[in-house]
């Protein structure tokens, strides 16, 4: 593969490339290159919103370069403010831990072990000390920190924003620094980030690292909307997640719950088929040579195949679409929790318990919204209380657990 060929391929649903003659410059030095993506553990699992980065990195292996995965063990004590008009609940060091050991074992599923080395900030910031973050602090304003979307926002609006939140970026950025790193990956919503991760490298005397940002995957519940595809980037907070770890028959369901529209986005950024074919395959769906449910059959299938191998995922697929027609797991399928009645007093903590939701904000929405069964009966009640026996709990069509509630 050739130079332009390898741009070709590396610029691939990139938003952002800062910038390709610097890339250039820097695939030309004939040695492999530090390839940066940082992550703070603020949930226990990677989802595929996680994976368009992680897919990128890949991209970079097989090209023979070095991955550093960052895990922002220090930086989770801080919270990203990207994207908030609020000042993000900082994680405790225990919270921190838990959710960083997730990432170190579901990483690996998507990269390559003799290729990855997975770093902690703390590594690095810790021993910064009070002398070291005031000096790093120095080498910024807070004009230019003003300059950043969500901080501008905030600020014409007269919400707060505290002085740690402006430490995030910068010290995103010193691990840049750290790393030497050559090219930082990240969302669309990390640009600022990353660009000045770029002016920090230059203040201490290190080439700038090239920037490449990447879509924010919506998800499973976006919709289109005038012509667009419009939702919530995929979160666990928000429920609309597919976590990496989930199992096949999971993963499977709630690939097939997004719409056909928010599919071929989903084709676009996650799938590894060859973009030609893809399009082939969305025009014969268009013109009815092809059932878009089996296009979608197709794509859940190299989700699944990628995180729990190919007979597994013809396995999903076998059970899911049986499922689907009857609208019934088999028994062995069906997960089982055992909960104590004095610390499940109602639907909406039971709900959060067993993993259906990620907050009582979102059950109480799940249970106005009429998608929460008990023994097939749907409760409307957010009263309603819990007594100890067993139950069939349903969440919508794709989520079904049995709990016994002792």
């Amino acid at each position: 593969m050739n130079t332009e060929e390898t741009i070709k391929l590396l610029a691939r649903s990139v938003i952002d490339l800062q910038s390709e003659e610097e890339l250039k410059k820097k695939l030309a030095l004939g040695r492999p290159l530090v390839i940066k993506a940082g992550f703070d553990p603020t949930a226990p699992d990677l989802h595929l919103g996680h994976t368009v980065v992680l897919n990128k990195m890949r991209e970079f292996q097989k090209l023979g370069h070095r991955s550093v995965f960052v895990v922002g063990d220090f930086t989770a004590m801080i919270g990203d403010p990207t994207g908030r008009n609020i000042t993000r609940k900082p994680l405790s060091r225990e919270e921190i831990k838990k959710n960083a050991q997730t990432y170190q074992q579901q990483v690996f599923k998507l990269l390559d072990p003799e290729k990855t080395e997975i770093r902690f900030n703390s590594e690095w910031l810790e021993p910064l000390g009070a002398s070291g973050m005031i000096r790093l602090a120095a080498r910024y304003t807070v004009t230019r920190m003003l300059e950043r979307d969500d901080f501008k926002k905030r600020f014409k609006n007269n919400l707060s924003i505290s002085i740690h939140e402006f430490l995030y970026p910068l010290l995103q950025a010193y691990d840049s620094v750290a790393l030497e790193a050559d090219v930082e990956l990240g969302g669309s919503d990390q640009l600022f980030n990353l660009l000045l991760g770029r002016d920090i490298q230059r203040q201490y005397g290190q080439e700038p690292q090239v920037v490449m940002t990447l879509p924010l995957l919506e998800g499973t519940d976006a919709r289109m909307q005038d012509g667009k595809i419009t939702g919530a980037k995929m979160s666990k907070s928000l429920g609309n997640y597919i976590g990496v770890d989930e199992p096949p028959i999971q993963q499977f369901l709630k690939m097939m719950s997004i719409s056909d529209d928010l599919m071929w986005r989903y084709y676009d950024l996650l799938s590894e088929r060859d973009p030609d074919e893809v399009a082939t395959m969305k025009a014969d769906c268009n013109v009815g040579r092809m059932n878009p449910k089996d296009a979608k059959v197709m794509l859940a299938q190299e989700i699944v195949s990628r995180f729990h191998g190919a007979e597994a995922a013809a396995k999903a697929v076998e059970e899911g679409d049986a499922w689907l027609k009857s609208r019934r797991f088999k028994e062995e399928d069906i997960p089982v929790h055992t909960v104590k009645a004095d610390e499940t007093p109602g639907l909406m903590s039971l709900l959060k318990q067993i993993g259906f939701v990620p907050s009582t904000s979102e059950a109480r929405r799940k249970i106005k919204e009429g998608a929460v069964y008990l023994d097939g009966k749907r409760i409307s009640n957010l009263q309603y209380r819990i007594t100890p026996g067993v139950y069939e709990v349903r969440l919508g069509k794709k989520r079904i657990a049995k709990v016994k509630v002792e």
